[in-house]
């Protein structure tokens, strides 16, 4: 019986090779998943921010829009008088 003791003790560098490259893949699995999400996370706040500045942009003009009315008035009112 002493074979089969240096077998075993053959096959136990060979387990802990094969467990190890298990456990890298396996880290270097999350670490693609984590870029993966991280990328998307800067993709929605790209479109938050280009949403954003649209929105700032529209009530911009509004504004613009209404301060015209106002000095168009302004201006009626004064040639009336």
């Amino acid at each position: 019986m002493p074979g089969q003791g240096a077998s075993c003790a053959s096959i136990l560098p060979r387990m802990k090779t094969v467990l190890l490259l298990i456990a890298a893949a396996s880290i270097a699995g999350c670490g693609v998943e984590m870029a993966g999400t991280a990328a998307t996370a800067g993709s929605i706040k790209k479109r938050e921010l280009e949403q954003g500045q649209k929105t700032m942009k529209d009530a911009q003009q509004r504004i613009d829009a209404s301060m015209q009315q106002v000095q168009a008035r302004q201006r009626d009112d004064s040639t009336q008088e």
